[in-house]
């Protein structure tokens, strides 16, 4: 029997002038660089929105502020068959941009694309990253009060959702 492993991820979506937010990355098992939206896993002590927030600063250089959610994703690559990611997927707009920020390892950089140029580029990290942006583009959103963390719980602190 293989052993099944969940993990939690965010991504951000980002629109500015018809174009959307994307990060350019190095990834495991691909030979070539691909696209993805600013994502990451939750870590210890942080609530979702908050390691939405923090990713996207941490890939882009990007301060945003989380607007609402775009949705809720699963995904199992059919290279590891044995993980499946929950990407809670979120809608910002930037609040400031620092272009000399340190990004993570592995990241090129931030660019901005249209829909039609990541599908022309055959680069997008996954089917969720394609996806996500056409939900955005349809006018997909739900309020954030659809997510509950409870505030009492030991792990998160300092909830801004």
């Amino acid at each position: 029997m293989t052993s099944w492993i969940p993990h939690v991820t965010v991504a951000t979506v980002v629109e500015k002038d018809g174009k959307f937010l994307f990060v350019e990355e190095h990834t495991e098992g691909v030979m070539h660089t691909v696209f993805n939206q600013p994502a990451g896993h939750v870590e210890y002590g942080e609530s979702i929105v908050q390691a939405a927030i923090r990713e996207t600063m941490e890939e882009t250089g990007h301060a945003v502020e989380v607007d609402s959610l775009l949705g809720i994703y699963t995904y199992t690559p059919p290279m590891f068959p044995d993980r499946t990611y929950f990407r809670f997927c979120f809608l910002a707009h930037v609040l400031e941009y620092f272009p000399e920020a340190e990004l993570d390892t592995g990241i090129i950089g931030p660019t901005w694309m249209t829909l039609d140029e990541l599908i022309e580029s055959a680069r997008a990290r996954s089917p969720l990253v394609i996806k996500a942006v056409q939900d955005a583009l349809s006018g997909q959103k739900y309020p954030l009060s659809l997510i509950y963390e409870h505030q009492n719980s030991p792990f998160i602190s300092n909830l801004d959702a």
